[in-house]
């Protein structure tokens, strides 16, 4: 069966990144959840997808310019929920079987965070959670890291246009993923609609994994193909596709 993974837990549903997006992604029956990491000034792991507060809160300036109390005290929009940090977020998800996709972001300057693959592995492992977690990242040396500290965790890598442009193309991009044994790729529409039968060849059901899509039409058409598991924002409407095939 396709899994259905819950973008920043269904950000287009629910404030994103939030406890109560959470868990109302785990009550509608999502299989994965996905959220993001920044650290704070005082290096508490924050579960915030941008660098700036501005988008998705009602605070101003950089995450790393507020402790982590300042943080959780800044409202989300949508929410009066403050930024969560990862043990919060963690332990909404231990009683419950639904898996967890941790993307690491990089700092300001784009650089891997020292250390933090460690820290989220011992997170997860202290919760019995690891065979159900995955660590994400656009950076595939912060994947190896990850695999050096716990080499039985999954990892995933998105791809992009961009990104793989900075590898001299796509088939250069997942040679460079290749050196990581069973990391699953996700893949940005923009690539699909260019390389979709490459990519679904060349990766297989195993690791192919389809980035966020809202589109009905091309969430029904995801639902018949070989592939691991589909990302949405809406991932009501990828259910109701899914459930639309079984029957």
């Amino acid at each position: 069966m396709i899994k259905i993974l819950g973008h920043r837990g269904g950000r287009h549903l629910w404030p994103e990144n939030s406890l109560q997006g959470f868990r109302a992604a785990i009550a509608l029956g999502v299989d994965i959840v996905e959220f993001d990491i920044n650290l704070s000034s005082d290096g508490e792991m924050m579960v915030i997808h941008d660098l700036a507060l501005e988008r998705t809160t009602h605070g101003s300036g950089l995450v790393c310019e507020h402790t982590a109390a300042a943080l959780a005290s800044t409202p989300l929009r949508g929410t009066d929920e403050g930024v969560p940090t990862l043990d919060a977020v963690l332990d909404v998800f231990a009683p419950v079987a639904t898996e967890v996709f941790i993307e690491i972001k990089t700092d300001a300057l784009g650089r891997p965070y020292p250390g933090l693959e460690r820290r989220i592995l011992d997170n997860l492992a202290r919760r019995g959670m690891t065979g159900r977690a995955a660590i994400v990242c656009f950076v595939p040396e912060v994947l190896e890291a990850a695999r050096d500290v716990e080499p039985t965790i999954q990892v995933l890598a998105p791809v992009f246009r961009p990104t793989s442009q900075m590898y001299g193309g796509l088939e250069k991009m997942l040679d460079r993923l290749d050196l990581i044994p069973g990391c699953l790729v996700s893949v940005e529409r923009s690539v699909l609609a260019v390389a979709r039968d490459y990519c679904l060849e060349r990766l297989g059901r195993e690791r192919m994994c389809v980035g966020v899509n809202n589109e009905p039409d091309e969430l029904a058409f995801w639902m018949t193909q070989a592939v691991r598991q589909v990302g949405s924002d809406r991932p009501d409407l990828a259910l109701a596709a899914r459930n639309r095939i079984a029957r």
